[in-house]
């Protein structure tokens, strides 16, 4: 009930503001399991990528974002609830399994599932090294993945600013990618990176972004 609220009056509101350029909605399965793996950017790309897609589009977020007590963290957690979004505690070791366990309950039930590949935003504008864990959701649970190629949003809220800028956003949907009985016989693991190099090639021309050729880490106070 919280989303459907939210979704009537958000992203009309975000819409009008930004006035986003968006290019191939109807690559977006309009109904079962799909994942939509971006490029990664700014925080605000969990935010513009459900604002725009055609269908709701479920996206991991820290868990801090649901705990915070008083007016702010209830809003906080209104906000984040009612954007789709599930908490996730990326401090706990066991954090990507559960993150990846999430996700399949999410595609079993149908729903869209957003997730950067990289793993964490990118803070030179390079398109980093994708890892496996998109591939493995997809060939576990037979779904394809859209690529969406984000452009512009790093520039909402740059680093030192409190106010978010109005600036031009472009978000590119790519032509799905089937994975299901394209693997069979093939060794696991060599499957999950052939799967994640194609959906990393598939974002890198819908952006342009150089590529980096290594994987991206988390700062540690991120």
């Amino acid at each position: 009930m919280l989303y459907d609220v939210m979704h009537r009056l958000v992203p009309p509101v975000l819409r009008a503001v930004w006035r986003p350029t968006v290019h191939g909605l109807e690559h977006v399965p309009r109904h079962g399991g799909v994942i939509l793996a971006s490029n990664h950017l700014s925080f605000v790309d969990s935010v513009v990528i459900p604002v725009v897609a055609p269908r709701q589009v479920v996206f991991l977020a820290k868990s801090d974002y649901f705990t915070g007590t008083g007016l702010k963290g209830a809003a906080s957690r209104a906000w984040f609830e009612g954007l789709g979004m599930l908490p996730v505690d990326r401090d706990d070791t066991r954090a990507a399994i559960k993150s990846l366990d999430v996700a399949l309950e999410v595609l079993g039930r149908g729903e869209a599932f957003g997730i950067y590949p990289e793993g964490t935003r990118s803070r030179d504008g390079r398109l980093y090294r994708g890892r496996t864990g998109v591939a493995h959701l997809a060939l576990t649970a037979g779904v394809p993945i859209v690529p969406v190629g984000l452009t512009g949003t790093e520039r909402v809220q740059p680093v030192g600013s409190s106010v978010p800028h109005l600036v031009p956003i472009t978000v590119r949907f790519g032509e799905p990618i089937h994975v299901a009985g394209r693997f069979e016989g093939v060794p696991s693991g060599r499957a999950r990176r052939e799967v994640t190099d194609e959906v990393m090639a598939a974002v890198q021309r819908l952006t342009g972004q150089v590529e980096a050729g290594v994987y991206n880490e988390r700062p540690v106070d991120a």
